[in-house]
């Protein structure tokens, strides 16, 4: 017994040292992101240059990474919290050294470029992809890997936004969905390591300088609940339309995905000819607006700008996240507010400057749905305690009024989107009646390429009512013999696969729930359910049937057909 703990000790202070070095290798990482992005940036579009510079550099850019993330990085795509997310829960906890480099080298070039997205998000899935590298590389089992993807990401978000106590938060928060995560001592001295990085290499310089915060009135918090509604209904403004705008793209052909990008870029361009702040990051414009230097009209322009040129850039495909974007336009909102609510009750209201950095908060309670990483991400940046209390009513409401508005978050969206179904805890299930311990071997198939009249005639055969349409890339739908008569009576003459939505039919996952399992079987009047793998959901695994289901809780009825 006492050779196993020693052996158990021992693994931990390995697992604590590797922590210790992706910390260090992630903290060079965001410092790398931040001198290209930043400093190279400004040599291609500086202050006052001509404006086509600011047209070209964007669409020139979008173009060529574009074809890049077609040709040679496909998974560095995006934001990279889904990928992160999805490599944690659906593939192992595998991030290739391709995907770390590309990731790397696309989101530098977009951003540099012009292209108004964050690197925060990219820095996430390269501090990861670190982790996953590493722990891959040395030999460690698949579930130590999957340990090393929350380490890596806090690392990043610590290095990137100098909050180490956010970090850590938001890697439970957010990427782990657990609080009480059993990783949190390596996700701590990562977090720690990152931080020490980025100091040592840049200096003892917040993100943001923000003037002292001052309460002037209690009649404020009025003020800063109207905040959190209008952050709250820009936020599901800002998620809607990405999420309908990236829908749109999706549905072109896979071989034009590489010169999607321009589309983003063109419109970055354009815009940015007569209003240059809304490219890039922009945390110069967003400092600006907490020190209350900027206009109200500019601010309440780019409220609406920064809204459209992210959501274009991001839907059509250019490497790049939505941290820095979110604060931004929060920044730019809560500005706009404080500068009404300053210019009609002077007397009572603190100066614009106060409710930029509020709404800094609230967009992104509102837009990632991370409340506790929001409050202590801003508390960090001012190291004033008097802050939280406003921040915590914008941030609860915010999220009330965008979780109402759009119930699915922003990443779980995306992931859909992508075919990637991540688990919650409401549907994951690991007790005794789970859906892998039922499901069969794929049956009852129909190819997509047969027509509705084809299918009924092949239902005489068929001992079930249910089948499963398939393509090239695997299940996209499930039909009922009811769902065929009903389109045959409609004249419907169409192929299967062009009546199918595949990227939302009735489906389980082997680590669900049989309960999960009968409750889409009813709702969706059928007998068979594809079970599917998170990473794909075209990707079929097995099938379960109801009189499966029904033995299994002793139920069992013979006649069911």
């Amino acid at each position: 017994m006492s050779r196993v703990v020693r052996l158990r000790q021992s693994e931990n202070q390995i697992f604590l040292i590797l922590a210790a070095v992706i910390g260090a290798l992630t903290g060079l990482a965001v410092v790398a992101f931040i001198l290209v992005t930043e400093r190279f940036g400004m040599r291609l579009y500086p202050v006052g240059a001509a404006p086509w510079r600011r047209l070209l550099f964007p669409v020139a850019g979008s173009l060529i990474i574009g074809y890049l993330l077609y040709r040679y990085f496909p998974d560095a795509r995006g934001s990279g919290v889904p990928q992160t997310k999805a490599a944690l829960f659906a593939r192992g906890g595998r991030i290739t050294l391709r995907t770390v480099l590309g990731k790397f080298f696309c989101t530098s070039v977009t951003l540099a470029s012009g292209i108004p997205l964050g690197r925060e998000g990219p820095s996430v899935q390269v501090g990861a992809g670190i982790g996953s590298v590493l722990g891959r590389v040395l030999g460690l089992r698949p579930e130590q890997v999957k340990r090393l993807i929350p380490v890596g990401a806090a690392a990043a978000i610590a290095a990137a936004f100098n909050t180490p106590l956010a970090a850590i938060l938001f890697s439970l928060e957010e990427i782990m969905g657990d609080l009480h995560a059993p990783v949190m001592g390596a996700v701590v001295l990562a977090s720690a390591t990152a931080w020490m990085v980025l100091r040592v290499s840049l200096g003892n310089h917040p993100l943001f300088k923000v003037p002292q915060y001052e309460l002037i009135s209690p009649a404020e918090f009025a003020i800063y609940a109207v905040l959190g509604v209008a952050g709250g209904v820009v936020s599901a403004t800002f998620t809607q339309l990405l999420l309908r705008m990236r829908a749109r793209f999706l549905r072109f052909p896979r071989n034009t995905a590489w010169f999607h990008p321009v589309a983003g870029g063109l419109l970055v361009g354009v815009i940015g000819w007569f209003v240059p702040q809304v490219l890039g990051v922009g945390y110069g414009y967003v400092g600006e607006a907490l020190n209350g230097n900027m206009a109200f009209r500019l601010m309440l322009l780019l409220v609406v700008l920064k809204l459209l040129t992210v959501t274009a850039s991001y839907a059509s495909g250019n490497a790049g996240g939505i941290f820095g974007p979110a604060l931004f336009i929060g920044a730019m909102l809560g500005g706009a507010v404080g500068t009404v609510a300053h210019h009609f009750f002077p007397a009572f209201t603190a100066t614009p400057g106060a409710y930029a950095l509020v709404g800094m908060g609230a967009l992104f309670a509102g837009i990632v749905r991370a409340p506790m990483t929001s409050v202590v991400m801003i508390f960090e940046m001012t190291q004033d305690y008097a802050v939280i209390v406003p921040l915590m009513i914008a941030n609860m409401i915010s999220l009330y009024i965008a979780s109402r508005l759009q119930q699915e978050p922003i990443y779980e969206a995306l992931a859909v989107q992508d075919g990637i179904h991540l688990p919650s805890g409401a549907h994951q299930r690991h007790g005794q009646r789970s859906v892998a311990k039922i499901m069969q071997s794929p049956s009852q198939l129909l190819s997509g390429e047969i027509t509705v009249q084809e299918a009924l005639a092949q239902a005489p055969s068929n001992k079930f009512r249910t089948w499963l349409v398939t393509d090239p890339r695997g299940v996209v739908g499930v039909i009922s013999l009811a769902w065929v008569e009903q389109r045959l009576a409609e004249g419907t003459q169409k192929k299967l696969g062009d009546l199918m939505d595949a990227l939302s039919f009735p489906h389980v996952h082997s680590d669900q729930g049989l309960d999960v399992a009968l409750e889409r079987m009813g709702a969706n009047q059928i007998e068979i359910l594809p079970v599917v793998s998170r990473a794909d959901v075209h990707k079929l695994e097995g099938i379960v049937t109801l009189r499966d289901v029904l033995d299994s809780y002793g139920v069992s009825q013979p006649n069911l057909t």
